[in-house]
């Protein structure tokens, strides 16, 4: 590694950027976070890509009776500490790189929260909102056929991620199920609570979220009720944090969808705009006065919660930036050139691998709950995932004032350790 990566890691920044690629901005961070522990080059290598990749092919018999092939992937990161787990989205932007990527954000995530698991992730390229339920259910069979080789309970766990849900999980687990001839619930997890599905697993992610957003307030001495809050991203994640905040007592005064965005500095009618999402968190088509996303990111507020797709936050909007909280929801939604603007500019960043991983704590909580047969109340549920959240969140901070580094580079340097860690007590460096 060069002088100049440490001259930027002892000034906390993160790495230079050579794109917008988030696979290799990844890698630069897992490299980053590595060097300033002290861990060897060969470390690295072990850990810079997937251990595992694989590309299917998903024949699919359309409604209209043509067969329409899909194309799906699974990426596996490590599994030193235990089996991989990770999410499964059908989005018709889905990459392999952004996959692998994903697979080691959730690496990360695991080892900031102390879960047993390595990282996974999956996609499949496909628009679900152009599908039929028959036509989703039948590619949802489809990509287990194809990939049920390499997962399995003890192997790699799947969940829901962006355009899956419940019934999509319903339908793998029951593939999986009638090709392993036996009942498998720890296999998937976001299932239903009538197949084995956990208490809390639905608002789990946003919970985490305003939880950590509670923690940073906190942390800087703002009162919670004083605060004011944009949510780009209004989908499942998205929506839930604007209700739960909106509980908590933040004002939200902006929320914003894939068709544009709404801002109002006097609040929002949470209630309202919740009553009016649809299944795929659309909610501005309802209203003629509204403002792009690109104008959203950048008006006045106290907390952003960028809650939709990656890339949001660059270096041509993060100086304009007026939030003085940054809490990650969506997964890498900050480059890193505007992560390094961010941290020069004072302003306080929940990174997405420590705000976003109520969902995977939750999911942890499904498996075991699914392995030893015995179901908790969403009480106990929210309980355990909030004792994680804070521990987590705090240790974040504290390692980024300790080091003197960013709270991405501290996060990342929580969540790469113990794979370092179990890979040398293994023997494979």
């Amino acid at each position: 590694m060069t002088s100049q990566v440490s001259k930027r890691l002892a000034a906390g920044a993160r790495m230079p950027s050579p794109g917008e690629n988030v696979f290799t901005n990844t890698q630069m961070s897992v490299q980053a976070a590595l060097e300033r522990l002290g861990y060897s080059e060969e470390m690295y290598e072990l850990l810079k890509e997937p251990m595992r990749t694989i590309t299917v092919r998903i024949p699919v018999r359309m409604d209209d009776g043509h067969t329409e092939v899909f194309t799906g992937f699974r990426a596996q990161h490590n599994d030193a500490v235990g089996p991989t787990k990770g999410g499964i989205r059908f989005h018709p932007a889905v990459t392999l790189d952004e996959v692998k990527a994903l697979s080691m954000w959730m690496s990360i995530k695991c080892g900031i929260f102390n879960l047993p698991y390595g990282g996974a992730k999956g996609g499949i390229i496909c628009d679900p909102r152009t599908m039929s339920t028959t036509e989703q259910e039948r590619l949802a069979r489809g990509y287990v056929r194809a990939v049920s080789q390499v997962v399995g309970p003890t192997k790699d766990i799947p969940a829901p991620d962006v355009y899956t849900n419940p019934q999509i999980m319903a339908w793998m687990y029951d593939e999986y199920s009638l090709m392993r001839e036996n009942d498998s619930p720890s296999f998937i997890t976001g299932k239903p609570l009538a197949l084995g599905g956990s208490k809390g697993r639905e608002k789990a992610t946003a919970l985490g979220v305003c939880i950590a957003v509670r923690e940073a307030a906190k942390h800087l001495g703002k009162d919670l009720h004083q605060l004011t809050a944009c949510v780009q991203g209004f989908g499942n994640v998205g929506s839930f944090t604007a209700e739960i905040l909106h509980e908590m007592g933040v004002k939200i005064i902006g929320v914003s969808d894939a068709g544009g965005a709404l801002y109002d500095p006097n609040g929002l009618n949470i209630p309202d705009l919740l009553d009016k999402r649809d299944s795929f968190g659309m909610v501005t088509t309802h209203y003629s006065q509204t403002m792009t996303n690109e104008e959203f990111l950048v008006q006045p507020c106290d907390v952003l919660i960028p809650a939709a797709l990656e890339n949001q936050i660059t270096e041509k909007n993060a100086n304009d930036i007026k939030a003085s909280i940054v809490v990650e929801a969506a997964n890498g939604p900050t480059t890193p050139a505007a992560d390094d603007i961010l941290y020069a500019n004072g302003i306080t960043l929940i990174p997405d691998v420590v705000a976003n991983a109520g969902g995977v704590t939750v999911s942890y909580f499904e498996w075991v709950q699914n392995n030893q047969g015995w179901y908790w109340e969403e009480e106990e549920v929210n309980s355990r995932m909030e004792t994680l959240m804070v521990k987590s969140v705090a240790n974040i901070l504290k390692m980024a004032q300790r080091y003197q580094v960013s709270t991405r580079l501290a996060a990342y340097m929580a969540g790469i350790r113990p794979f370092a860690e179990a890979m040398k007590w293994r023997g494979w460096i």
